[in-house]
C-alpha cells in the first residue's frame, strides 16, 4: 500500500548521512538562520524527485502526513507529488477543475500552517500550484500573502506570480513588487529581483525598465542587482547610481 511511511522508507534508502551537514549548512539551519531547526536526512533533490514519481498517486491524506514531517526531504517529496497531481489535473485531455481546486486549497492550507517553510519548498510548488490555479481567477490571495510579514508566505506570493509571468502576464508582479521594497530580508530581496528580471526577460523589457525608472532609488542592492542582471553594463550602472544610500 502506498502511504507516507512507504515514501519515507524509500527516501531513507537513498539518503546519505555524509550529505546531512552540507545540506544543513546550505539551507541555513543554524540558530537564528532562516531554516533554523530544519532536519535533513541527506537526500539530494534528483533522488527525492525520483522517489516522488513512484508515488504519484499518493492520497492527499498521506501527502499531508509527509508535509507534517520534521524532515525536509519528506516535505519536498510531498510537494513534488502535489505538483504532479496538479499538472495532470490541468492537462488538456485530463482537466479536472474539482481536483485542481482541491489541490490548490490543500496547498494553501499547508502554506498557512507553516509547512512550506524553506525557499526550495516554496520555489518547487508555488509556481505550479497557485500560479496555475489563480492565473484566470481573482488574485486577492496573492496580495494577502504578500502583505503577510511571514517570510515564506511573502515568497509564496512572489513565486506564484512567476506562474503568471510564464504566461505573459506581469501585472500582479508589478502590483506586488512596490509593497515589498522595504523588506530587506535576503530571501525576499532575491525573489523580488528575480521576478522583476523575469518580467523583463519573458514579458516586456520596457515593463522592467519602467518599474526601475520609478523605483530603483528605493530598492535594496540585492533586488536591484538581480533585476538588472540581463541589462547591459551601462544601464545597470545607471540604475545603481539612482539608489539612495
Amino acid at each position: 500500500m502506498d502511504d507516507a511511511a512507504a515514501v519515507t522508507r524509500a527516501l531513507a534508502l537513498v539518503s546519505s548521512p555524509a550529505d546531512v551537514v552540507e545540506l544543513q549548512r546550505f539551507f541555513r539551519t543554524g540558530p537564528g538562520e532562516y531554516g533554523e531547526g530544519d532536519v535533513f536526512i541527506g537526500v539530494r533533490v534528483p533522488a527525492t524527485r525520483t522517489v516522488a514519481k513512484r508515488f504519484a498517486d499518493l492520497p492527499l491524506a498521506e501527502v499531508d502526513a509527509l508535509l507534517d514531517s520534521e524532515v525536509h526531504e519528506h516535505r519536498l517529496a510531498a510537494l513534488v507529488i502535489l505538483n504532479g497531481r496538479f499538472t495532470r489535473a490541468s492537462g488538456a485531455r485530463t482537466r479536472d477543475e474539482a481536483e485542481r481546486e482541491r489541490i490548490a486549497d490543500f496547498y494553501l492550507a499547508a502554506v498557512l500552517r507553516g509547512r512550506v517553510n524553506n525557499w526550495d519548498l516554496v520555489d518547487t510548488s508555488a509556481v505550479t500550484v497557485l500560479g496555475g490555479w489563480l492565473f484566470d481567477r481573482p488574485r486577492d490571495l496573492v496580495h494577502e500573502l504578500g502583505a503577510d510579514p511571514d517570510l515564506w508566505r511573502r515568497r509564496v506570493a512572489l513565486l506564484t506570480t512567476f506562474g503568471f509571468i510564464r504566461r505573459g502576464d506581469a501585472t500582479t508582479t508589478l502590483e506586488l513588487a512596490p509593497r515589498l521594497l522595504e523588506d530587506r530580508r535576503d530571501l525576499t530581496q532575491k525573489a523580488l529581483g528575480w521576478m522583476l528580471r523575469e518580467v523583463g526577460k519573458r514579458v516586456d523589457r520596457q515593463l522592467l525598465t519602467g518599474f526601475l525608472d520609478e523605483h530603483a532609488a528605493a530598492m535594496g542592492a540585492t533586488a536591484l542587482s538581480y533585476a538588472t542582471e540581463h541589462l547591459d553594463a551601462d544601464t545597470r550602472a545607471r540604475y545603481r547610481r539612482l539608489r539612495r544610500p
